[in-house]
């Protein structure tokens, strides 16, 4: 099982304690877990937010304004 990157920096930065004493097994595991609801959760507001007739107004202000800078509005 590959080990977290940041257990390598923990055990650098700890030269006194002897190598492999400190288990990290399912650290990365619960690292992904934890960016993954965060992105869904992100996702979420995001679609509710763009879903509302404020968000739909932004957009059509932002591919307008995109149409205009590059000429084809």
């Amino acid at each position: 099982m590959t080990k977290s990157p940041v257990a390598h920096l923990r055990k650098a930065a700890r030269p006194g304690v002897v190598s492999g004493s400190r288990s990290e097994h399912g650290a990365t595991t619960a690292e992904y877990a934890v960016v993954t609801a965060a992105g869904c959760g992100f996702a979420a507001v995001l679609m509710k937010l763009l879903g509302s007739e404020w968000g739909q107004e932004l957009l059509k202000q932002i591919f307008d304004l995109l149409l205009g800078l590059i000429g084809l509005k």
